[in-house]
């Protein structure tokens, strides 16, 4: 039996999961990772905690499993995208916090670029809009506001990199400086048909090349993990950001494949094969992997709260004491009786790109209960993926036939029965629900031998259930009109 090791570092926790070659889980292992908000807008991690519980959950994982690190064939790699780690390249120590994905600090910075016209220009480069979730926006402020930070990066003492160049370098102890492509492509630095860093970008958004990490390949061999640190040498064989990983995952590999991720937030990928398409309709293109020398790209949707509303019921209301309470607290209600939430807490993501939009709850009357805020809740993820996948269905013009889904809040039948209706699509959920640690697994075990092709892995998907859509026209149109008035009445242009 051939066992494959996925480290999937999320944006709340630290995960590794060893597969045997048919996608069965053997053993998993988690630790939650903390996150800081010193002020508005502002989210950040540890660097270093995020490393120690990483390679922490590795050990823990091997343990569970009761084999040794011998006895994996490779390791795979999959992690929170966008999210920017600067360190000291002579001692790998981190100089700042990780700025995670979710920060808005770059805010003024992209709106100066905004105001001199350069987003035709970032978006044919890159496939990207001008927002403070990429990572160049991340990277310039670190550059401009920690103190030292510049010079030492003339010198060529800094390293830059997402959070898999992070564990790379530390899964080598320093021998590896690098980015795979998909998540280099999620930096507004990397040129999307060139697949290498853009000239013109260093220089307009004035970044030392010195500070950068090589880009490789989705499927490339990058190294043996160091002597010594797991008590053999695995070979590291594939990398791929959390939301290709999971559409690689869900064997989406034909263009015209979809699938919906719902983790904290909620990330739609459609796969256009090898063609680079552009959108009309506020969407990202991004490059989804280069494996077997052939790469794939694909139209993106970012939602920027998914998973996170649960959490704010939970934390922020507490009319929850944990997240798997919600469904059975909306299922005590047939409908929300009017009320809508727009959570726009970190304002909207795709396709409305609306930074200072904020957070709505309307619609309630003195009969509106905890029930109704918490079907609104879950509802407002479903309306928010549908905006995505209206965007994505002018842009392509070819109906969706099903979309694949995973990630934690997709075991909730109430909201998948909801999102089909709302799209009027079946909603496909796979047995095995950790698509993205298992697209990184895949992807490894395809570079290493222990799959010959694509369709070895495609095999191995199996579907848990399908959702289908069962309302009405009318009622489709009402629940929409209901959102959209909503939605109005949140962004920042009233």
């Amino acid at each position: 039996m051939s066992y494959l090791l996925a480290l999937d570092q999320g944006t709340t926790s630290s995960r590794a999961i060893i597969f045997n070659e048919n996608g069965k889980v053997h053993a998993t292992a988690q630790r939650e990772t903390h996150i800081k908000t010193p002020h508005s807008g502002w989210v950040e991690q540890d660097a270093q905690e995020i490393w120690t519980t990483q390679i922490a959950v590795v050990q823990q994982a091997m343990a569970s499993a009761r084999i040794l690190a011998k006895d994996i064939k490779a390791l795979g790699l999959t992690n929170q995208r966008e999210t920017t780690v600067v360190w000291d390249k002579r001692t790998g120590t981190p100089l700042a916090p990780a700025i995670i994905w979710q920060d808005r600090r770059a805010a003024e910075w992209c709106n100066s670029l905004l105001q001199n016209n350069k987003m035709n220009k970032i978006h044919k480069k890159t496939g990207l809009r001008i927002d403070p979730y990429f990572s160049a926006g991340k990277l310039v402020w670190l550059l401009q506001n920690i103190d030292g930070l510049r010079e030492l990066a003339q010198q060529g003492h800094v390293a830059f990199g997402t959070i898999d160049s992070w564990l790379i370098w530390n899964l080598t102890q320093g021998s590896q400086h690098v980015i795979e492509v998909s998540n280099a492509s999620r930096t507004m630095l990397m040129n999307l048909e060139t697949q290498q860093w853009d000239t013109e970008l260093l220089e307009l958004f004035d970044i030392p090349r010195s500070v950068l990490p090589t880009i490789i390949r989705s499927d490339e061999y990058v190294a043996n993990t160091a002597p010594g640190l797991l008590g053999a040498e695995i070979p590291i064989t594939g990398v791929m950001g959390d939301q290709q990983s999971a559409l690689f995952g869900q064997s989406c590999f034909e263009a015209g494949t979809a699938k919906n991720t719902y983790g904290t937030g909620c990330f739609m990928l459609f796969n256009t094969g090898k063609k680079l398409q552009y959108s009309q309709n506020q969407l990202l293109t991004t490059l989804a992997w280069n494996c077997q020398n052939k790469t794939s790209y694909a139209l993106e949707g970012s939602v920027f709260m998914a998973g996170a509303i649960v959490q704010w019921l939970r934390d922020g209301l507490g009319i929850i004491k944990n997240s798997t309470e919600v469904e059975k607290l909306a299922c005590q209600v047939n409908s929300t009786d009017g009320v809508v939430l727009v959570p726009a807490f970190t304002g909207l993501g795709a396709p409305h790109w609306d930074t200072d939009a904020r957070a709505l709850l309307c619609g309630m009357s003195r009969g509106t209960n905890k029930a109704h805020i918490a079907r609104a809740a879950l509802e407002s993820i479903a309306f928010q993926v549908s905006d995505v996948l209206t965007a994505m269905q002018s842009d392509i013009n070819q109906p969706l036939k099903e979309l694949r889904v995973d990630g934690g809040a997709s075991q909730n039948d109430m909201l998948m029965q909801f999102q089909a209706d709302i799209l009027n699509v079946p909603v496909l959920r796979p047995k095995l629900l950790e698509s993205t640690a298992w697209g990184a697994a895949a992807m490894a075990g395809l570079k290493i031998g222990v799959f010959d092709n694509l369709q070895q892995i495609a095999e191995s998907w199996q579907l848990d259930r399908s959702f289908e859509p069962n309302m009405s026209t009318d009622q489709r149109t009402f629940h929409l009109e209901q959102w959209n008035s909503a939605l109005q009445r949140a962004k920042s242009s009233l």
